[in-house]
């Protein structure tokens, strides 16, 4: 009797863990923005988020009193997203009998290399463009593992309700998966604009705002905020957590 009660004990717990757990993309998308606006009220200048990057509320040198505001803020949003994504898989892995879908792997590799973009090169070890390096392969990833979990589950939710349209069902989650894209097309085009047409101007100095490096960069780390607020919701209801009984 006393093992059958330490069994029963144990698991809610972990069920505790795994629920609470879910909250920490939403919580590491608020330590995210507070840290980037204590550094840009840091900034030693007006910080004018349309021409100015990301990267300089980050680099000590431009930001002296506030980049560890915005560095320790990105890292949380890291660890957080980490975290939600290394219990999404586990989730995934005991209510599916498919393996790991790749977008989850992305997004743990993207978490990674966000972090990586904000400690690394800084405070380890010198690497020549090590937080461009590091900000690109975060940003791949996290796109292609969002639109990748995205399309998995709302092809998943759809499939619930019309088990026989299976075609029906994957074309409504490839266009509502789309809508990350979208705006991250129109800042490649745009770039590519200022790039062949405008090559004797400085990007950060462009103007109207729409050619800015910098305008698109803040609206793309809008939109893959919104994005990990909303996975971390309509995955938690797609693949729910470990009930009492299902076993380990």
């Amino acid at each position: 009797m006393t093992t059958v009660f330490e069994v029963k004990k144990e698991i809610p717990d972990k069920s505790f863990l795994q629920r609470a757990s879910y909250a920490m993309a939403p919580l590491g998308v608020l330590a995210f923005w507070v840290g980037m606006l204590m550094g840009a009220r840091r900034y030693p200048s007006e910080y004018d988020w349309r021409y100015v990057a990301v990267s300089h509320l980050l680099t000590p040198g431009r930001n002296p009193a506030g980049y560890l505001w915005a560095s320790g803020g990105t890292v949380l949003c890291s660890l957080c997203g980490l975290c939600w994504a290394v219990v999404l898989a586990q989730s995934w892995n005991h209510e599916s009998a498919g393996g790991r879908p790749s977008g989850i792997r992305a997004l743990q590799f993207g978490y990674f290399c966000m972090m990586c973009s904000a400690v690394l090169p800084d405070w380890l070890f010198r690497i020549n463009k090590g937080h461009e390096f590091f900000a690109v392969l975060a940003f791949a990833s996290l796109c292609f593992g969002m639109v990748r979990l995205m399309f998995q589950t709302v092809e998943r939710i759809f499939l619930r309700r019309m088990r026989r349209s299976i075609g029906r069902a994957r074309l409504y989650a490839a266009i509502l998966a789309s809508a990350l894209v979208f705006p991250i097309l129109l800042a490649g085009l745009a770039q590519a604009y200022v790039h062949y047409m405008l090559s004797e101007l400085h990007w950060g100095s462009l103007s109207p705002m729409y050619l800015s490096f910098a305008f698109w960069e803040w609206v793309t780390c809008v939109v893959l905020s919104a994005y990990m607020v909303i996975l971390s919701l309509v995955t938690y209801a797609v693949y729910p957590t470990r009930k009492a009984g299902d076993g380990t």
